[in-house]
């Protein structure tokens, strides 16, 4: 092979190397995960959790529900840019198979998350049209149904996925602690099992993304980027 070519595959990861994630994607996670969680407690105050209910919160709650739908844009351009600088920073490092898991997982729940949002903003305009039609409509019913099943069986099923190759990169890796990898991994067993059960299982991504984000802020603090990331580069220009 012609040395000026560049070697497609990827780099093999010695045993003892380190790698420390940006404080960028501390940053986002923690944005990301202020806003979801602001986002869905507010929705789960407002929203009772009975199916069968006609939509009378709607007479006093939609304005919180707005604050809370608006809110969601926000969280998804924040876990995006926390996606990117993880894969900007671990690309030489991951294989294929994870980086397509850990790349379609983390869209195609942020796909269904903004779904949810929308189909909940849907129905508080729908509301504002027309509020004597919409409460206790099939239409409602429908609509209320479809945004729980969106977030609840499917976003939250995506959402675990994204964390076992969030964590399986992690040990791959060392770019964060073991213990917050296998607290990922209980995490992400919790998502893909009890999404329809418990209705406050959705807070549990968040709040493993805020732990993850937090100790990789920590982990940063008092080490500038440059010399974070040339622990590895000096090994592989050694």
């Amino acid at each position: 092979m012609n040395p000026s070519t560049k070697d497609w595959r990827p780099q093999r990861i010695e045993p003892g190397t380190r790698f420390r994630a940006p404080r960028g994607a501390a940053i986002a996670g923690i944005i990301f995960s202020v806003l979801l969680i602001t986002s869905l407690l507010l929705l789960r105050q407002s929203v009772p959790v009975v199916h069968s209910e006609a939509g009378a919160w709607l007479r006093e709650k939609s304005s919180t529900v707005s604050v809370a739908v608006s809110l969601v844009p926000f969280a998804g351009i924040a876990f995006l840019w926390f996606i990117g600088v993880l894969r900007d920073r671990l690309g030489d490092h991951e294989d294929r198979f994870f980086a397509t898991v850990f790349m379609g997982s983390g869209l195609l729940f942020l796909a269904m998350f903004f779904a949810a949002a929308a189909f909940v903003g849907g129905i508080v305009i729908a509301y504002g049209i027309d509020f004597d039609r919409l409460v206790g409509s099939a239409t409602f019913t429908v609509a209320r149904a479809v945004a729980y099943e969106i977030m609840n069986v499917y976003a939250v099923r995506m959402a675990a996925v994204f964390t076992i190759a969030t964590c399986t990169l992690a040990l791959r890796t060392g770019f964060v602690s073991r213990w917050i990898a296998f607290i990922g991994y209980a995490a992400a067993l919790a998502l893909l099992f009890a999404g329809r059960h418990i209705d406050w299982i959705v807070l549990v991504f968040p709040l493993w993304v805020l732990l993850l984000s937090l100790h990789i802020l920590f982990d940063n603090f008092g080490v500038s980027p440059k010399a974070g990331a040339s622990d590895s580069d000096r090994k592989g220009n050694a």
